[in-house]
């Protein structure tokens, strides 16, 4: 068993760093969550029926771990953020094309945790069924979410450009 589960989170790996890199900013925030995951994926892995794709079930699995901990965290005080006059460094001349995706990263940033999730399935090229299925939600109701996702992307990377 532990050889078959080494292999299939192996050939799967990528799918639990998407989820790490979507949840945290830092490497050592990403590398802790990568850890989580693998060990609810390990604690799950004598349970999986195969009823689902392997890839979904692990999508499944990773994203609950994701939300569940950043739940946790929101619980704990904040660090106290430096004060931006203080570092006073030059920004770096972005192309359009930069601008655009740092604009598209800030605006996934600020949906919800549920939405993101979404977000990174649909990114994947997911199915609406296996999006579905990782979900827990109906088909439709996915395509309804998406949809909603897409005009809140629209109306904050809108927002960011006007400054406001």
């Amino acid at each position: 068993m532990k050889e078959e589960f080494i292999a299939k989170t192996t050939t799967h790996e990528g799918i639990i760093h998407k989820v790490c890199k979507m949840y945290c900013h830092q490497h050592e925030d990403r590398q802790d969550l990568f850890q989580d995951i693998v060990l609810q994926l390990w604690k799950a892995f004598p349970k999986f029926r195969k009823e689902a794709k392997l890839s979904t079930w692990m999508y499944r699995i990773a994203l609950n771990t994701a939300i569940t901990r950043l739940r946790k965290e929101t619980k704990k005080p904040l660090p106290q953020d430096i004060d931006q006059n203080v570092l006073q460094i030059p920004s770096p001349e972005l192309s359009v094309e930069d601008e655009q995706f740092s604009s598209m990263i800030q605006a996934i940033d600020r949906l919800s945790d549920v939405e993101k999730a979404i977000t990174l399935l649909y990114l994947e090229e997911q199915t609406y069924k296996e999006i579905a299925q990782v979900m827990g939600i109906s088909e439709s109701n996915v395509g309804y979410k998406i949809n909603r996702i897409k005009h809140k992307l629209r109306s904050t990377i809108q927002k960011i450009h006007n400054g406001t």
